[in-house]
């Protein structure tokens, strides 16, 4: 039970530190020389057992981070909006450069 539990404990960190990275599993099933199919269904079994709010969190820290890159390449076109204006605006003004 003990190697399960490890198993298992070490998916839900790597996710964690890496949401939605793909590969995971196979990537800790490879280290502990467990087949990967039979880690899936532990961590399946586990987030079950777990309840609803596991699997929230989850979903939860999912959205955050799409909103958090969604929000970093708003900040970026807004930069490059600023910058535009403001070229835009010196074109457009009928006052000599000093």
């Amino acid at each position: 039970m003990l190697l399960i539990e490890r198993a298992v404990r070490m998916v839900a960190e790597k996710q964690r530190e890496t949401p939605g990275r793909p590969g995971v599993i196979r990537e800790v099933g490879d280290l502990l020389g467990i087949h990967p199919e039979a880690l899936r269904h532990w961590v399946k079994k586990h987030d079950a057992q777990a309840g609803p709010q596991a699997a929230a969190a989850r979903g939860e820290s999912e959205r955050i981070r799409q909103l958090e890159k969604e929000n970093a390449e708003l900040r970026r076109a807004n930069e490059i909006l600023k910058a535009a204006a403001a070229f835009f605006a010196a074109e457009l003004d009928p006052r000599p450069p000093r």
